[in-house]
């Protein structure tokens, strides 16, 4: 029997217009995502019932724990560890869903590092600076067991990383500028310090915004802009996604 999933994405942040008009929001982008996913996945025990977005900046308004079956949090521009309002309350809501509830839940980049945050570890900026565009991650022993793989190559763009790995979770891989480039523990956290959900179009609109207000130098953009289209595993990870929304919910 087939069993319907109801996945509530929270949008930590709204992205550029040109990425607005185009693809809509990031609960948009990642419905998109997941139900690829879902189809290159091959499961056939859940079906995506809904896909409900949720964006807390501007109004922290976080949905009940019975109206999903599963949480993402998306990427946001926005600094894991400061003590914005929305972003504390954000921290303590992840907190309870994980410790009291026990619902599945993924993190993307930010949403990843606060997920680190809600569970005591230290999150802030990393030392190595900016990961921006198509990068490698090597992964660990647990990564290579959970994605039947050696390497990751996927869209980065943060400068905050996790510092710690939570008590109870495993760390999946790592890189020169991150050591902790994603969070599991079975049926309850899965998170990547990377963008499966970014495109070419995406970070290439990204890059351009930054470069043009000073964030990246042109030495920075050209060599992010070189590696902006290449191949990633984006679209593997939506699938892996699916698998462990899949397994936590059975």
């Amino acid at each position: 029997m087939t069993r319907s999933l109801r996945i509530a994405v929270l949008e930590c942040d709204t992205p550029l217009p040109a990425i607005t008009d185009r693809l809509g929001g990031y609960g948009e982008i990642f419905a998109r995502l997941l139900n690829k996913g879902l189809k290159e996945s091959g499961e056939t025990t859940v079906e995506i019932q809904d896909v409900s977005k949720w964006n807390v900046v501007n109004n922290p308004v976080f949905p009940e724990v019975n109206e999903f079956d599963a949480l993402l949090i998306s990427g946001s521009k926005h600094d894991c560890f400061a003590d914005d309002p929305w972003i504390v309350s954000l921290t303590e809501y992840v907190r309870g869903v994980l410790e009291e509830h026990k619902k599945p839940v993924v993190g993307i980049c930010f949403g990843h590092q606060i997920i680190a945050r809600a569970l005591g570890s230290r999150v802030g900026r990393g030392d190595g600076g900016w990961e921006i565009s198509v990068d490698e991650i090597t992964l660990t022993d647990a990564g290579k067991e959970l994605f039947g793989k050696d390497k990751l190559y996927l869209q980065q763009m943060h400068r905050d990383v996790v510092h710690e790995v939570p008590e109870g979770c495993v760390n999946l891989g790592y890189s020169p500028r991150c050591a902790v480039q994603g969070l599991y523990q079975p049926k309850k956290i899965w998170s990547v310090q990377a963008h499966p959900e970014f495109t070419e179009f995406i970070m290439s609109n990204v890059l351009d915004a930054r470069h043009k207000n000073g964030v990246f130098n042109d030495e920075m953009y050209e060599d992010a802009a070189s590696r902006a289209g290449k191949p990633h595993d984006g679209e593997f990870l939506a699938t892996q996604i699916i698998k462990f929304i899949a397994e936590s919910t059975a």
